[in-house]
This record gives C-alpha cells, structure tokens and sequence, in this order.
C-alpha cells in the first residue's frame, strides 16, 4: 500500500514516465512558467521521455509558430499548439522511431494571478498521445480555474496538474473515474479547480464526454457543468461570458409541459427587463446533484436520459452542487454582471423562506437574501392552484392528481408570488422583496398545465399509461419511445397509484 502511495505524487509520475522508455514527446507551455516540463527534468531521466520543451512568452513569437490567435489562453489556442507540436513529432521521428515509440505532445496555455492581482488564474491543458505505436492519437483537454493568490504558488500548481494529466492519459484511459480524480492528485480541489473536460479519439471511443464533465462535480473537483443542446461539454466563462442568465431547476424526470411553459413565459418577461433588453442571454434548466443522487448512487442512464430529453428540445443543461440558490446565483457572477433570473414554483418558492437551510449562515435568511439578491436578481415566480397548495402545506409537498385535460380548480382560487403567505416573521422581509420587485409573478402560463407532477408522469411511463404522452412536449414522448427512457416499455404487473411531486418545483 505503501508503495502505491509513492508512485502517486508528482515526482514518482513523472519519474515512472521518464524511464518507461516506449514513450517520447514535447512539452509545450504558454505563460505560468515552465513548471510541468521542470518536473520532468528534476526527477531525471528526462532524456528518455521528452524530444523537445519549449516557450513561447512573447506573443510575436507565439503568432510566429502557432499563428495569430484572438485570445491566447483559450481552447483554440491550445487545439493549435497540440495540432502543430505534433505534426512536426511525427514528421521528424516517425520514420526513425514510429514502429516502436508511442508519440504524445503535452499543451498548455495558462494565465496566473497577475502581479497587480487583478484577475484569477485560469488556463487550458491538453495532452494528445498515441495509445500503441503508428495508432492514431487520442486527446484529453481540460480547463482549470487556480485559487492560490500568489502567483508562483499557481505556477507551481499548473506543473502538478500537468504532470497528473500526462500520466492519467498514459495509465488510466479504461478507468475514467481514476482519470477524473487523478487530475488533482497531490494538490487538491481547494487549490484547483478543473470545471470542464473533453476526451476524443479512438482509446476513448466509448467515452460519454457528458458522465466525465458530470465526475467533476460528483468528485467535487468542480461545482457546475454545462451541456449544450447538442450534447457538447461547455466551458462555463466561454458560456455564461457578460450573458443575461435565466435559469429553472427542476428534476425533468421526464421534462413536462410545466418545465418549458414556466421558462417560456419566464423568458419572455425577462427579455423586457430594461437591463436584459437587446443583451446577449443564456437560458439554461438546471439540475442539482442532490436530485441526481437522490436514490442513492448516480444512475448513469438516469442522467442521460434527462441531459438528452432537454436537449432534444432545444435546451442548455447546467449540472450543479448548489443545493442553495444565493450559492448558484455567486456561481454566475464569476461570469457576468448582467441581470440573472430564476423561474421556480411556489413550492421551491416556499422552500428558500424555511430558515432551517441557513443555519450554517451567521447572518441566517438575512444573510442568504442579502447575497443573492445582491446585484440585478429577480425571481420570476409560476402560479399553483389552491387545491395542490393546501396539499403542500399539509403534507410537505403538492400531491399529482389525475389528469383529465381539464381546468376547474375546487376553488377556484391561484396562489401566487402576490397572495403568497410566509410566516409572520419573514412577511416584512417577503413584502420588501417584492416591494423592490426582486419576485415577480409569471403571467400567461397555461392553466391546463398546472395539475402535471413529474412525479405522476414518471408513474404512468413505468405502468404503462399512454396518457403520459399528453403531459410531455411531442418531442419529448418522441424521444422516450424511441430509446425507452425512463421504464418506457417495461409495464408494472399491477397498476401504480400516482405519488407526490418531488420537493423541486413541479418537476
């Protein structure tokens, strides 16, 4: 056990590559020093592994080798140091050593905190790498976010990283749960923060890059991800840049007609706000890793099956640890100072005035309202009707009820964020909100929707009930058919009652 232990720190790995001697390659590093190819050569036997290091600090010299570049710490930067540096590894060694040598090119281009300390550290690393000699290379990239705040404590970070990512593309291709949790081997999450990941080529073929970028956060070695609407991993600041944000959060186990008339009607007030018009947007549903591990253990296909049915409709995933929505709201303003906006039910709307989720807060409520709602934030509130919000408080949560296509409510009555009562403590905190127009009631929403419960709709998938078809978006039911998600096809030996709605706001 001992000796495990030994190999794993930064100078074993680097020593064990040095002197595994089928494989040799360069080393290439833009800014933050010369820290990954300084760790080959401490450790010795350099001379075994690496052809080639090189630097490239001045830009002129950069635009020189690798060309003119909008940005030079970026992905595209990065593509084109790994697709440069390896063509001329193959052009001038293949026909010496190609037969018998596995040729990899390592990558980065990265900027620590600045001497004034005006911005964070951030870079891109990549390694492309062959897996057996004359094979066809593979790619692993990654972006990291470094939180020391000295600079030669980031530099020395980025080395660390460096030398994690070479060996886990040498060691770890069959183990993509190693690879994840490698990555910070020796230097931790605290320090680094590794917030996307994409791997391509064939050692990686059966490689979903989604359940690799989902590890970051379940492994903690991120707290969000973002997936576009084509399932393509997305780098959040690329993403989320000086962007208006609108986002709804919700369990989408299955995505129902609730879920996209609550962000329509949402998006359409937003895109009137003032300071939203004429601005730039992303709209994005969001799923906690709390709902996700709800069962228990993460379910992979679980997963998939709702990052590919928003997906299928036009929508951008955010896969997130912040079970809080102040928490959610700091993560965006990394990003963007522009306005952000967040659609929930009345249930979830209910849930962030219970005071117990802010004890570890000093402050309390206060203090969780005063963060959020800090900067240009609104909550845009969907109704619920009296019958399921007598339910809720009751019971802890709004039970499904059958659905028959029909509207009549037995009271006829609507709670919204306007006739919302909270306790009477938090009322004068509840009214200046609103006062403020920090909640704003979401208007035009379809009556016929409010009686559907993901939780009801999961139900009738499972037994079996075609009226389930009715309560999702066409394409939606299209796509649940077509590659039986969520039980689709495999009916219950005895009918199933419909349950109550899980606690997210209705669905």
């Amino acid at each position: 056990m001992s000796e495990k232990k030994e190999l794993l720190t930064t100078n074993r790995k680097a020593l064990t590559i040095n002197l595994d001697g089928t494989r040799y390659g360069t080393i290439a590093e833009i800014g933050a020093g010369q820290e990954v190819s300084r760790i080959f050569f401490q450790v010795g036997g350099a001379s075994g592994a690496i052809a080639k290091t090189m630097s490239a600090y001045d830009m002129t010299f950069s635009d020189a080798i690798y060309g003119k570049a909008p940005r030079y710490v970026s992905r595209e930067r990065l593509e084109t140091m790994l697709n440069h540096e390896y063509h001329l590894l193959k052009e001038r060694l293949s026909e010496k050593r190609g037969d018998r040598t596995k040729f990899f090119v390592f990558a980065d281009t990265v900027a620590a905190k600045t001497f004034k300390g005006t911005t964070d550290g951030h870079g891109w690393l990549g390694i492309r790498f062959q897996h057996n000699p004359l094979e066809e290379p593979s790619d692993i990239i990654i972006h990291v976010r470094m939180w020391d705040k000295e600079n030669i404590l980031q530099q020395q970070a980025i080395g660390i990283v460096g030398v994690n990512l070479i060996y886990s593309a040498f060691n770890y291709t069959t183990d993509p749960q190693q690879l994840i949790q490698s990555l910070v081997d020796g230097i931790g999450s605290d320090r680094v923060e590794v917030d996307m990941v994409k791997v391509r080529g064939p050692v990686f073929e059966h490689i979903d890059n989604r359940l690799l970028a989902l590890r970051l956060v379940q492994y903690g070695l991120t707290n969000a991800v973002m997936f576009g609407a084509n399932g393509e991993v997305l780098q959040p600041s690329e993403a989320l840049y000086h962007k208006a944000v609108l986002v709804e959060r919700g369990s989408f186990r299955p995505v129902t007609h609730v879920n996209v008339d609550m962000l329509n009607c949402a998006t359409a007030q937003f895109m009137q706000e003032p300071t939203v018009k004429g601005k730039d947007m992303m709209v994005l549903m969001e799923i906690t890793m709390n709902n996700l591990l709800a069962s228990g253990d993460l379910d992979a296909d679980d997963f998939l099956a709702r990052v590919d049915m928003l997906g299928h409709i036009g929508f951008t995933t955010l896969i997130s640890n912040y079970s809080e929505f102040y928490r959610l709201v700091s993560y965006f303003r990394r990003y963007t100072k522009e306005m952000i906006g967040v659609a929930m039910g009345i249930n979830t709307l209910l849930e962030i005035f219970n005071e117990k989720y802010y004890e570890d807060l000093e402050g309390g409520i206060l203090e969780s309202m005063g963060r959020m709602f800090r900067h240009a934030v609104k909550l845009y509130i969907y109704p619920m009707r009296q019958d399921a919000y007598d339910r809720y408080l009751t019971q802890g949560q709004p039970a499904s009820t059958p659905h028959n296509g029909a509207h009549a409510f037995s009271s006829g009555v609507m709670i919204t964020a306007r006739n919302l009562q909270v306790t009477d403590r938090l009322r004068n905190l509840y009214a200046h909100l609103l006062e403020n127009h920090n909640l704003d009631c979401i208007v035009g929403s379809n009556p016929d929707y409010l009686n559907i419960f993901s939780r009801d709709v999961l139900l009738r998938i499972k037994a079996g009930d075609d009226s389930w078809e009715r309560l999702v978006p066409a394409k939606v039911a299209e796509i649940i058919k077509q590659r039986h998600l969520l039980g689709y096809g495999a009916k219950s030996a005895a009918p199933v009652e419909p349950a109550p709605s899980a606690a997210t706001p209705v669905g």
